[in-house]
This record gives C-alpha cells, sequence and structure tokens, in this order.
C-alpha cells in the first residue's frame, strides 16, 4: 500500500518531534568539547579552564577545553558552528565577535545565524600595560612619550581585531598617537612578548597578566573600564588619568551551533550558571579581575547585538582596518 505524500512527511515531522525531548533527557552521553579560539594562557582560555571541571561534575560527563587559535578567532568559531547541532562542541566568543562582521569582508560563518548564545561567562577589564624599560608610569607620561616620538613604541595583541588591538587603537585615536601594532596568536603569547620586551605595550587583561604586575615585571597604568577594578584598587581608570570617556572591556561566552535543541541549550545554561555561582569558582575569576556572570541565552543573545553595534560605529570612527 501507498502511502500519501503529506503522511509521510506528517511522520517524518512526529519523529523529528518526539525524538528532541527523548536526546535531551540522555544529553549528554559523551565528552563536551569547549573551542577556545585562542592560544593557551590568555583570559579567555583562563577563565573557561576554571569552569570546565565544575561543569564536568553538573553534566557527569567530562568538558574539554581545546585551543584553535587563528583568523582573528574564526578558525576556531567557525569549527564550533559547523558541528553537529547536539551540544557536544561548544564555541567560545569574545569581543572580536561583536567586531569581525565589520572588519573582515568573507566571514566563514554568520555571526547572527550560524552561532546561538547559551552564556554570557565573563566581563574582563583591560590594563594599559608597559614593559619596566618604557619610562613611564602614567597614562599622561606615555601619551607625552608617544606624541614625542611617533611609531617609536611598539605594542602588542591576541591578534588582528582582538580586544587588544581594539582598545588600544581606540586609545591612540582619542589621544592622538601613534604606535606599531604587533599581532600575536592569542593573549598568552602576547603577554610574553611583553614580559620579554619583544614589545613596549599591551592592552593586557588582568587574569593573563595580573601575576606580572605583582611581581614587578610589567608595570600597569590604567583600566579600561570607567570605574577602578577591585583586583587593581591603586590603578586608576585610563578616563580618570587622562583620557575622558575611553572605556573598553573584554568579555567571553559560549555558543552552540544553530539547530542545537533548546532543551541541551538550557541544560548548558544551567551547568554554567551553577558553575559560576560555586563561591571557590566566583573567588577565583573575581581574583584574576574578572567579573562572572552567566546570564540566559535571551540576556546574552542581547548583549552580543549590542556589542557588534558598539564595534561597527566604533570601527567607522576610528577607521581600523585589517589586512
Amino acid at each position: 500500500m501507498t502511502i500519501p505524500r503529506h503522511q509521510e512527511l506528517a511522520c517524518a515531522l512526529a519523529a523529528i518531534v518526539f525524538a528532541a525531548p527523548v536526546f535531551a533527557q540522555t544529553y549528554p552521553s559523551k565528552t563536551i568539547r569547549v573551542i577556545v579560539p585562542y592560544a593557551p594562557g590568555g583570559s579567555t582560555d583562563v577563565v573557561m579552564r576554571i569552569i570546565a571541571p565544575r561543569m564536568s561534575e553538573l553534566l557527569g560527563q567530562q568538558v574539554v577545553v581545546e585551543n584553535r587559535p587563528g583568523g582573528s578567532s574564526t578558525i576556531g568559531l567557525d569549527a564550533a558552528a559547523k558541528s553537529p547541532p547536539d551540544g557536544y562542541t561548544l564555541g567560545v566568543p569574545n569581543l572580536t565577535f561583536g567586531a569581525n562582521p565589520s572588519l573582515i569582508k568573507k566571514m566563514p560563518f554568520d555571526s547572527e545565524k550560524d552561532l546561538v548564545p547559551v552564556s554570557l561567562v565573563s566581563i574582563v577589564t583591560l590594563v594599559l600595560t608597559v614593559h619596566p624599560s618604557v619610562p613611564a608610569r602614567s597614562v599622561k607620561q606615555l601619551i607625552a612619550i608617544a606624541k614625542s616620538k611617533p611609531n617609536s613604541l611598539n605594542y602588542g595583541s591576541a591578534g588582528n581585531v582582538s580586544a587588544n588591538h581594539l582598545a588600544t587603537e581606540r586609545f591612540s585615536y582619542m589621544t592622538g598617537i601613534k604606535m606599531v601594532h604587533i599581532p600575536y596568536k592569542g593573549g598568552g603569547p602576547a603577554v610574553i612578548s611583553i614580559v620579554s620586551g619583544e614589545t613596549a605595550i599591551l592592552m593586557a587583561t588582568i587574569p593573563s597578566s595580573i601575576q606580572h604586575f605583582q611581581s614587578g615585571r610589567l608595570i600597569p597604568l590604567g583600566v579600561t573600564t570607567l570605574k577602578r577594578n577591585a583586583a587593581l584598587p591603586d590603578i586608576p581608570s585610563i578616563a580618570e588619568a587622562g583620557v575622558p570617556g575611553f572605556e573598553a572591556i573584554e568579555w567571553n561566552g559560549l555558543m552552540v551551533p544553530a539547530g542545537t535543541p533548546p532543551a541541551v541549550i538550557s541544560r548548558l545554561h544551567q551547568a554554567i550558571a551553577k558553575s559560576l555561582a560555586i563561591p571557590e569558582v566566583k573567588e577565583r575569576i573575581l581574583a584574576l579581575g574578572a567579573d562572572p556572570v552567566g546570564n540566559t541565552p535571551e540576556e546574552f543573545s542581547a548583549f552580543v547585538k549590542k556589542e557588534m553595534a558598539t564595534w561597527s560605529k566604533v570601527i567607522k570612527e576610528v577607521g581600523i582596518t585589517i589586512e
């Protein structure tokens, strides 16, 4: 007997509808990958490695952090976007995610459609940092030195379109100085470069550099938030130190491929939020100079849209370009 076409479609749809809840009930049943699109050692990597073990405990399966640097974070996030939408591969977007669409003409994936927000994990403060060999111990002194010798100072970053890059370019634009940009393949290598003296300046994240401030190997001049950071209470904001209105924050979160079942996204969000609420985890993240968040997928989606709009405007205003 031949089954009418409309009945075949109805049966197929029913199978999908009923299969989703069953899948969600058995999820997770294997290892979950978290793709960090940067080299080890940067703030994004550090924060994810703090929460991954706790997520493993809550989900009952191992959560493994995998580093895939390069392409202004597009290589790692493209791999996440093109993974099966089953909740077993997550990507870690940050400020760069919001800026890339305005700078990269041919994105390998659609930032607004191919990845779905799960939760904003943390907001990270950047610090205008110099190597001890640079004779500046304040924001104003650094600006004066840079103005007296244009392009004599170089600055590192975690790569083109990274938070370090964008924040420094905005700082340069607002102060009228010119410096040479040296991009690396992640926050870790960028920090190593300034500690060794290979670069002179870095808008470093607190998580990746605070130990070097404490040892005296690096000198913090000002934080990029409008208010001071609790981890560095004696360091003024760049805005109060001589550049009124300057602000630039780094952030990181977790996303999954579009098409991932809502129930799976909800399960992941709960694990993230609960992990960030654990006192030990919260204290470790705060001690690094980051602020744990753990908001809902809807709240994170609104946050990302706002970031895209903000950086699109800044990029046009400052005239930031990449090769």
